[in-house]
């Protein structure tokens, strides 16, 4: 499966270089072009953004996409909290099978059943120790769950500074370039300065590209994991309430 993902991962990445190399054999000429004119815009925030965007901003744009899309199919109710779990476990809990419905928790795979199986675990010592193990394995499974959307944020925190990078090499060289044609006796024009600050912020605008809705969906992956984590417990904790001393049994 990792394999295969990524091989996907690569293709996109070598079709993106392609469009770039597509795109820059028909650069625009440098002619001065009409103020009516249509934006070129594959050549503008593509193809003169350079290297820098070319081989690091697009292929993390589509790591990016991808891991929001497999994070937005892992973390949902059905795999998390799923009512066909819920019901199974209630319906053993009311039909006293409480060790079948430890065996059916442990081969469950979702949070709701880890929870409940590490509370039915605890049963022999009370329902105090019952309710911490519930406590304790929603807690593990959500720092899973959250170490696993943590690479939204890294990214979305390390894009920023990439895109940063690349504007001050373009300024760099934007102004090398003037004093070099300068030193030779020609004359500069503020065409040229634009042309290589055009190629900086290039840079930066991908780098606020990938950053935006990386750190978007971290924010709504790990809220939404929290809500989950929550309900899963509180579900585990009601379950668990027959064993609380004095309930009717």
């Amino acid at each position: 499966m990792r394999a295969r993902s990524f091989e996907r991962f690569t293709m996109a990445v070598f079709v993106c270089l392609f469009l770039v190399g597509v795109a820059s054999a028909e650069q625009p000429s440098a002619a001065p072009a009409r103020a009516d004119a249509d934006i070129p815009y594959l050549y503008v925030f593509v193809v003169n953004s350079g290297p820098i965007t070319w081989f690091i901003q697009i292929p993390l744009s589509v790591a990016v996409l991808a891991l929001i899309i497999r994070y937005a199919i892992l973390i949902r109710r059905k795999n998390i909290l799923p009512t066909e779990t819920l019901a199974q476990i209630n319906q053993l809990f009311q039909e006293k099978k409480f060790r079948e419905a430890m065996e059916f928790a442990s081969t469950d795979v979702s949070m709701l059943g880890g929870v409940v199986h590490s509370g039915l675990h605890e049963a022999a010592n009370g329902y105090a120790a019952m309710l911490k193990a519930v406590g304790d394995a929603a807690e593990e499974q959500s720092i899973k769950l959250l170490r696993r959307i943590e690479v939204l944020n890294i990214i979305g925190n390390i894009s920023p500074m990439i895109g940063l990078f690349g504007t001050v090499t373009g300024m760099i060289l934007a102004f090398w370039a003037l004093v070099v044609i300068v030193q030779k006796g020609g004359v500069t024009d503020a065409a040229q300065l634009a042309a290589g600050i055009m190629y900086a912020l290039g840079t930066t605008f991908w780098g606020l590209l990938v950053a935006i809705p990386a750190l978007a969906a971290f924010s709504w992956f790990r809220a939404r994991v929290e809500v989950l984590a929550d309900e899963a417990t509180a579900a585990a904790e009601e379950l668990m309430a027959v064993f609380k001393p004095g309930a009717k049994k």
